[in-house]
């Protein structure tokens, strides 16, 4: 009986997706970490490893839960203008999924992604002591020096360490049962969007003293906002290499020689990717049909590019957007409120717009 589970779990390729209740359910919380056992052996798809990891840390599923929300928000901003926009995720796992065993670009983009919204969820609830296996990074006590000078440390610290390896120990669990190339593909891109967290980690400062001046200060270590994570590893996937297995089975090679070898940040793949023009179940595409697209662009989201060449219907719509906005003294900005009428572009169907599945 699963009745009494907060959300609607569900197993995928690289990470558990958790659909949670709001975080303000503290009878949930209360809930699951009376019944962790109960409640992690309930739970489908989860290897042994995960499992240990859910009895031991209930507490830390609902960070993992708030890590799902922010890297499934972050990906369908970065792909929001491309034919593949990362809604799959809304339509369930199974589609998803489908992407995923491709083992491509989009792929080796969401495992990073997926990685790092983990890393971020787990230090963010360390921080807010909201686990009981970890607080503020022990390590920043004391005094140190930087480029301004000497320092104290003080307030939190973000425990990014903490939040890593524990990512490492959750995610990974699964691609570690396997030894075939997908599952060494999947743990570079799973370290990849661990390392991209940590690059945005950033020192912030107080001052104290007479009049604001810096006698003293006090510092601590931040993690920068995610869209920054998402920034970076947005623009490893359009520079993601595409690799092949060396002969012993150890590593990659690059496809192409003419390219660099990948470095750790790196995000690799071995298949190309499909176009996503149509509704496909095999490859995980919802196609384009329907999709907005931007009849000025010269992108991806042009209606040439997203429609895939089948073209586009044009709607005028009316909208209620705010105009003549004005600045007053201190500190407010009036607008009204004005009707407008705009052209609405939106990609036509193929002549068959039902799924396609070769299966």
């Amino acid at each position: 009986n699963m009745n009494f589970l907060p959300g609607i779990w569900w197993s995928l390729p690289l990470v558990l997706v958790w659909a949670t209740p709001p975080v303000t359910s503290s009878w949930w919380y209360m809930g699951a970490v009376g019944s962790s056992r109960v409640m992690c052996d309930n739970v489908p798809g989860l290897v042994s490893r995960q499992r240990q990891l859910c009895r031991r840390h209930p507490e830390a599923m609902l960070s993992i839960g708030r890590g799902v929300a922010a890297w499934t928000a972050e990906c369908q901003h970065q792909f929001r203008r491309h034919r593949w926009d990362c809604n799959a995720l809304e339509r369930g796992q199974r589609l998803l999924g489908r992407v995923l065993l491709r083992s491509s670009r989009e792929s080796a983009f969401v495992h990073a992604i997926s990685s790092a919204g983990v890393v971020f969820a787990i230090t963010r609830a360390c921080s807010q002591g909201e686990l009981k296996s970890c607080s503020c990074d022990p390590k920043k006590k004391g005094s140190a020096k930087d480029s301004k000078g000497h320092f104290d440390w003080g307030g939190c610290s973000d425990n990014i360490d903490y939040g890593i390896k524990f990512a490492r120990a959750f995610v990974d669990a699964k691609e570690r049962k396997g030894k075939d190339a997908r599952a060494l593909m999947n743990l570079h891109n799973n370290r990849a969007g661990r390392k991209a967290v940590k690059r945005f980690l950033k020192q912030e400062c107080k001052c104290h003293g007479v009049s604001g001046s810096c006698t003293l200060r006090t510092c601590w270590l931040a993690m920068a906002d995610f869209r920054k994570t998402g920034d970076y590893l947005w623009k490893k996937y359009n520079g993601a290499i595409q690799v092949v297995m060396n002969q012993d089975g150890t590593g990659f090679t690059v496809a192409n020689k003419k390219f660099k070898k990948p470095t750790k940040n790196d995000l690799v793949y071995f298949e190309s990717s499909p176009d996503y023009c149509i509704r496909d179940r095999d490859v995980g595409s919802l196609g384009t049909a329907g999709r907005v697209c931007n009849q000025t662009s010269r992108g991806m989201d042009s209606c040439e590019v997203m429609c895939c060449g089948r073209g586009y219907d044009t709607s005028r719509v009316s909208r209620m957007t705010k105009c003549e906005c004005k600045f007053h003294w201190c500190c407010a900005v009036r607008c009204q409120d004005c009707l407008e009428v705009v052209d609405i572009h939106t990609c036509k169907a193929p002549k068959s717009a039902a799924w396609i599945s070769r299966t």
